[in-house]
């Protein structure tokens, strides 16, 4: 498998990285802990104009999501590009003005699937009045409801979200909000859009959300390694920068070693994805699971290097082990997706 980046990927890499270093300071995503609408100039000006990834190569869409990992960008992109465009592709004819209006940047949305037990399985979908882990609930325009019709099948209506009353759940990250919708009563039947599609349809936009948000970890555990050796550079202790230490060292190569090892396996999965080829699912798992310990390991360990000054509010370093953890437990945690890869491994 050839990992080399294309020139245009390449470009695109790059460019989002300027984009979300530029736009996206740490000012802005601890401002939003206080203020979720300081996300939404963010959005307006920049983000939307890059949802039509969403619809395209999902290697493209990771190396995108990756650099927003690292800067932690809250907001709508995410839940945007990759489930409710996917989603709604998977429609295809009979939503292709959502589609159009979503790829163009003018119509945000967000994806209402997993039920009480908060787990993101084709297989496992309910009919039931209540969706957890519904991102952003009240900050985009559109409100994907998805519902079991069947045992091959599912059914999803589109609600206008200023139509639902979300109720905050709150978490550790304060860069990403989750909710539970309530699924209104006419959701199906009270004039708005709904469609059908397979369970295998959901499945794959699943996975692919799946990637995505392992790639933002993989920014992440980044952002963290590379402030880590940077300090241990800085530090000094007994006249000498802590890096110099070998107990040190070897945390930061161990670190290296768990990032390097869970960005090999984000791409795999996306460029198998995007090839469609049989071990995919399987890819999938991996790289979740790669990706959730990477961020865990380099927030645990990253916090043992900066000492002192990385338990205080000041430094950024608390904003990124949020997310690490809380990341690894969205869309599946690391052991749960250990479970399913065993399950399609023996059986």
């Amino acid at each position: 498998m050839d990992f080399t980046l294309t020139d245009e990927q390449e470009l695109l890499r790059d460019t989002a990285r300027a984009l979300a270093t530029k736009e996206c300071p740490p000012a802005l995503v601890r401002a939003h802990a206080d203020d979720p609408s300081v996300a939404d100039a963010l959005w307006r000006a920049h983000l939307r104009d890059w949802v039509a990834l969403g619809s395209g190569s999902l290697v493209d869409l990771a190396l995108f999501a990756e650099e927003l990992g690292r800067v932690l960008a809250p907001g709508v992109f995410v839940p945007t590009a990759a489930l409710f465009a996917p989603l709604v592709d998977e429609v295809g004819a009979p939503w292709a003005d959502v589609a159009s209006a979503v790829g163009a940047g003018s119509r945000s949305g967000t994806v209402a699937l997993a039920g009480g037990d908060g787990v993101w399985d084709a297989g496992r979908l309910v009919d039931g009045p209540l969706r957890t882990w519904v991102l952003e609930a009240d900050r985009v325009d559109t409100v994907a409801i998805v519902a079991a019709d069947g045992p091959d099948s599912a059914r999803i209506a589109l609600v206008d979200a200023s139509a639902l009353e979300p109720r905050l759940v709150e978490t550790l990250d304060t860069t990403r909000r989750a909710f539970e919708v309530a699924v209104p009563d006419d959701a199906f039947s009270g004039g708005h859009p709904v469609a059908e599609v397979s369970r295998t349809a959901v499945q794959r936009v699943i996975e692919r959300a799946t990637v995505v948000v392992a790639a933002e970890l993989v920014g992440v555990a980044r952002w963290l390694l590379d402030t880590s050796v940077a300090y241990a550079g800085e530090r000094v202790q007994f006249d000498r920068p802590i890096g110099a230490f070998q107990g040190l060292q070897f945390k930061l190569v161990d670190m290296a070693l768990d990032v390097e090892r869970a960005t090999a396996a984000v791409y795999a999965a996306a460029m198998a994805s995007d090839a469609e080829v049989p071990e995919r699912h399987r890819l999938v798992h991996v790289a979740k699971a790669a990706a959730g310990r990477a961020a865990r390991h380099a927030a645990r360990d990253g916090l043992q290097v900066h000492g002192g000054i990385g338990y205080t509010w000041e430094h950024d370093l608390h904003l990124y082990l949020r997310r690490a953890y809380a990341g690894d437990y969205l869309l599946g945690s690391a052991t749960w997706h250990h479970d399913r890869l065993a399950g399609l491994l023996l059986g």
